[in-house]
């Protein structure tokens, strides 16, 4: 089994410096092979790879698309069984990829699989991105084993199983290259945040199963890019979920559950304003504009996609969380 350890890198040469060392001493196995992606990159990024590591196989893309376009452009010309989607802030650990690799080969049903996701910075913590696999509620919030919004739970392995999930974190996602190319990949026009969730909501509507492997473990620095208090991660975080939801809700449900979530966001839009925080107001604004202006292309994509159900057993992680004050997975 092929496996293709894709890392898409833009201007990230020092991450790359950090980083790329782990996964060249751990990604040490027969029929792995490790691939820069790089999104049009004006540092030394691509120079530091062909001088220090000049068996890792560069794919230079024309432009910076985000991670959906990025990864579209580049998985075009990789043959691998599996794709392996590494964020270039990444730290692998010894035997990452093994227990993986062994539930892809024994589960055929398995399309979709992401790993036990922890804290570079607080290695005991498990990190915002993914954590230990993720769930939406059923306004389409998403949270995670291991991370409810911004509580973070320490590691005390809880979560060391291997379960089914509903979506697997963009940050270190492994993918079967035939289900990749069935769902045509990411949503360009998501740019970045929350394309995997829409891609793992794509692959259950056809009947995918989605793993969380807890016995491969990688850590996780986040934010690399677009920092946690950035305006632009709150503009796409807000504009991407709904297009999930307009893309990917039954029928039945599509303006309830979407008119919901335009009245939470603004209920969000006020308490940011009451944290002075207003440039992140408007973020929600724009990424409400912004979401109906694309809300025609979304619909169309929709007649393509045949929506489930099935698609939450939270009815609202809000309620649960802020209200409730439910702070681990396990009291949900």
């Amino acid at each position: 089994m092929k496996t293709a350890v894709v890392i898409l890198n833009w201007n990230g040469k020092q991450l790359l410096e950090k980083f790329i060392p782990s996964i060249v001493k751990y990604s040490n196995l027969p029929n792995i092979e490790i691939i820069v992606a790089d999104n049009a990159s004006t540092d030394n990024s691509v120079n530091f790879i062909q001088k220090n590591y000049p068996s890792i196989q560069i794919i230079q893309n024309k432009k910076n698309g985000g991670y959906a376009k990025g990864y579209n452009d580049a998985l075009q010309h990789v043959n691998a069984d599996i794709f392996a989607l590494v964020n270039s802030d990444i730290e692998v650990t010894e035997g990452w990829l093994n227990p993986i690799i062994s539930t892809f080969k024994k589960e055929p049903e398995t399309a979709i699989i992401q790993p036990k996701i922890l804290d570079y910075k607080n290695k005991s913590k498990f990190e915002y991105a993914g954590a230990a696999g993720g769930f939406i509620d059923k306004f389409g919030y998403p949270y995670c084993r291991g991370r409810i919004f911004n509580n973070l739970e320490t590691d005390t392995a809880q979560f060391n199983d291997v379960t089914e999930i509903f979506w697997a974190s963009g940050a270190c996602f492994f993918i079967r290259s035939k289900v990749y190319h069935e769902l045509n990949g990411f949503d360009e026009t998501y740019f970045a945040h929350q394309e995997e969730i829409d891609l793992c909501w794509r692959a259950k509507n056809l009947q995918k199963t989605i793993k969380y492997v807890g016995s491969s473990t990688v850590y996780h620095v986040g934010g690399a890019t677009l920092k946690e208090a950035s305006p632009r991660k709150t503009f796409l975080n807000f504009r991407n979920s709904l297009f999930t939801l307009a893309k990917n809700l039954p029928s039945s449900k599509i303006f309830l559950i979407i008119f919901s979530r335009l009245i939470l966001d603004g209920i969000t839009g006020v308490k940011f304003l009451f944290e002075l925080r207003p440039i992140h107001t408007f973020a929600i604004i724009k990424a409400h504009f912004s979401f109906y202006y694309y809300l025609p292309k979304m619909l169309k994509k929709r007649k393509q996609i045949h929506p489930k159900n099935n698609y939450y057993t939270i009815k609202s992680i809000v309620w649960e969380h802020f209200i409730l004050k439910k702070k681990t997975f396990n009291e949900l």
